[in-house]
């Protein structure tokens, strides 16, 4: 696996890519790369990052596993393929952007586009068996981007920090929220997201807001 990511976060990261943990993770998804089916493909693996600088970056949404149905992941969190049938949790999410915001319902999933606003869409795990969720946790990934995490809270001043569910919630510990604004909130799932607390969080609309107060750019979610 080689780390082909972008220079800001490169410069930045480069003391994370030489430990041990992180030698042994690469090893790792090499060998899973060789003799499995692996998601996204390999040169998608921190698709988060190439798409938004460390320098453009201003609001992050935190996920948990990469998609693992074919042709679904695109190494950015709720994000689909361009052509791929959006999962019920992105459903849910342009639903509530789609009521915050009274935009239009998009015609595809992929978020490419928040991405290169600024939006960083980032997976606890960034790999993961076909067919079976969960399969590349506790590898060093999280490890990895806990670092990333705290890399953005200590370093940049007034990003926006998008937390939906327990799992984004706990994983944002360190952020310091100080000198960001951290929306939480219920899950998009169905299961959770229909059991109140999703639908009506004006997350769109508020982080925006913050973004405006602090003389930003807003995101043209």
């Amino acid at each position: 696996m080689d780390v082909k990511i972008e220079e800001s976060w490169k410069t930045r990261l480069s003391e994370e890519f030489e430990k041990p943990y992180f030698v042994s993770l690469t090893d790792f998804v090499k060998e899973e790369y060789k003799s499995r089916t692996i998601y996204p493909s390999a040169k998608q693996i921190f698709n988060a990052f190439n798409h938004c600088s460390f320098d453009n970056c201003r609001v992050v949404i935190l996920g948990q596993d990469p998609y693992h149905g074919a042709g679904q992941a695109n190494g950015l969190c709720f994000s689909v393929n361009d052509g791929i049938r959006m999962p019920p949790s992105l459903i849910n999410i342009f639903k509530e952007v789609e009521n915050d915001l009274d935009k239009t319902f998009p015609k595809t999933g992929n978020l490419e586009r928040w991405a290169s606003q600024g939006v960083l869409l980032l997976n606890a795990t960034l790999t993961v068996q076909a067919g079976a969720a969960g399969s590349h946790q506790n590898r060093g990934w999280e490890r990895f981007t806990d670092a990333v995490i705290k890399c953005v809270s200590d370093e940049k001043e007034n990003v926006v920090f998008l937390l939906w569910g327990k799992y984004a919630q706990d994983k944002g510990a360190v952020i310091d929220a100080s000198k960001h604004f951290v929306l939480k909130s219920k899950h998009p799932s169905p299961m959770s997201a229909n059991s109140g607390g999703w639908f009506g969080n004006h997350h769109f609309s508020k982080a925006n807001a913050y973004l405006q107060e602090h003389h930003l750019e807003p995101v043209n979610w």
